[in-house]
């Protein structure tokens, strides 16, 4: 696996909190497990590219 891969999945992974944020404004019933999970996903996407970004070299054309 390389570096983009795992970029790949950090993008991925901000898509996935911004549907399920998105998903919170429909269901109100279940809106607040929703936008947990959601915050969850996107500070452990963020923890993953910062983690990359400190210890994996870098690819070239990666900006």
């Amino acid at each position: 696996m390389t570096v983009s891969s795992i970029l790949i999945e950090v993008k991925n992974l901000h898509g996935v909190s911004t549907r399920l944020n998105s998903l919170a404004d429909h269901y109100p019933v279940v809106s607040d497990g929703l936008l947990a999970i959601s915050a969850s996903v996107r500070d452990n996407a963020t923890l993953l590219e910062v983690l990359v970004a400190t210890k994996l070299p870098p690819t070239s054309g990666l900006q």
